[in-house]
């Protein structure tokens, strides 16, 4: 290697190190919304509420929808404005929103509280788009330690959103939780200073690998392959959310917990669905995609036996954690089948389908969760997960033996 090429890799990598660390700080940052929303969400949904209850976590549906409209606004906004000023779009969204939900919690206003969540989950549409700027600024060889180092920032994010959520709730005292959101715009402002100082490339029209002859989408999304991905990796995602959502409200509502021992325990769920990532990808690697998926499965078969074991804090908490240790390994697991399944120039098109039926069944989750939580409570809950894990067991099962009969 001539020293010019060695220079100007030094240079590249120099570059890449300082924009991921940026990003990096950004993602700490801007992640800790979502774990305040559900810690606190659904709660607040709740007392805002008259005597029919069961549209108390309709506002967190609000934040997936606008994660799903983000997750779509942001390639638009990254065309016309570029990553680095949509991201910064993303964060002065977020802080409105936040803004927005402390006015309408302290206007007891429950809509105009949903409206300000989806502005909040649109926000996070942008933030989720962050990882794949950190691997599209870093040279090949740098990719995999650009993501770490995103994944890392999300454990931050985890801590920082619910205690928040702790140290501000009554700060705008008697108006719980109004201050929670109050307490976010400052930080989320300063996401956009960071953000400033980025230098990121360009967004290239097409790369030479996504050309070429592509399958029709109703060939490819028939396949048992894509089929067991996208079942398996939805289910994971809509059970989470599921359960998430709804646990908050079933500790302090059905069992008088403090609403900071919830959100403790959301903190240490976020922090479970993030913390396994450093090793999910050799897992895949070494076992096979569809065995972590499996495995990713079981977890969350415990995630429902120790909540049904009863309601003491530890089952709350136990559960909640194998929750999110489940959904990382059933999820990713999921991701990696579904992206085997096809071709680099049917990306676009594919992935399209998949989050659109992602992100509404996850938004449906979340909304039916209060629906079901305020009819029939906790218990049921947890039985949700037995029909659609053990289906979900049987496909992976079905797809393993079909790879098998096609290796030999």
């Amino acid at each position: 290697m001539s020293i010019a090429t060695e220079a100007g890799l030094d240079g590249q990598l120099s570059t890449a190190k300082r924009n991921v660390g940026l990003l990096a700080v950004a993602q700490a940052i801007l992640g800790s919304a979502p774990p305040l929303a559900f810690a606190v969400g659904g709660l607040a949904g709740f007392q805002m509420l008259g005597a029919d209850k069961s549209l108390s976590t309709a506002p967190l549906t609000g934040f997936n929808i606008g994660v799903a409209v983000g997750a779509i606004v942001v390639a638009a906004a990254s065309r016309v404005l570029g990553r680095r000023e949509s991201f910064m779009v993303g964060a002065l969204m977020g802080a409105l929103g936040s803004a927005l939900a402390a006015f309408a919690l302290i206007q007891s206003n429950f809509w105009l509280f949903a409206f300000s969540l989806l502005l909040m989950g649109i926000s996070g549409g942008f933030t989720q788009k962050i990882r794949f700027a950190a691997a599209d600024a870093s040279p090949s060889f740098y990719k995999g330690k650009a993501i770490s180092w995103i994944l890392a920032a999300g454990i931050i994010s985890a801590i920082a959103g619910p205690q928040i959520a702790i140290w501000f709730k009554d700060a705008l005292a008697p108006v719980t939780f109004a201050g929670a959101f109050l307490g976010l715009v400052p930080l989320l402002l300063c996401a956009i200073g960071v953000l400033f100082f980025l230098k990121l490339p360009s967004i290239a029209d097409k790369k030479a690998e996504a050309s070429g002859p592509t399958r029709p989408l109703r060939e490819i999304v028939m396949t048992q392959r894509f089929m067991t991905g996208m079942i398996c990796g939805i289910s994971s995602y809509a059970l989470m959310t599921f359960m998430m959502t709804g646990a908050p409200l079933a500790m302090v509502v059905g069992c008088g917990f403090s609403s900071d021992l919830a959100t403790l325990g959301i903190q240490w769920h976020v922090i479970a669905m993030f913390a396994p990532s450093f090793f999910t990808g050799m897992l895949i690697t070494r076992f096979g995609a569809e065995k972590v998926v499996a495995g990713g499965l079981l977890i969350l078969m415990a995630c429902a036996v120790v909540a049904h074991m009863g309601i003491a804090l530890w089952n709350f908490w136990g559960a909640l954690v194998l929750l999110g240790i489940g959904w990382n390994f059933g999820f990713i697991g999921a991701t990696a089948i579904v992206a085997s399944s096809y071709r680099p120039a049917e990306a676009d098109k594919v992935q399209g389908f998949h989050d659109i039926i992602l992100f509404s069944t996850v938004a449906l989750s979340s909304f039916s969760s209060g629906k079901v939580f305020t009819a029939f409570g906790w218990s049921v809950m947890n039985l949700v997960i037995w029909p659609i894990t053990i289906t979900c067991l049987l496909l992976v099962v079905l797809q393993l033996r079909a790879a098998a009969r096609k290796a030999a």
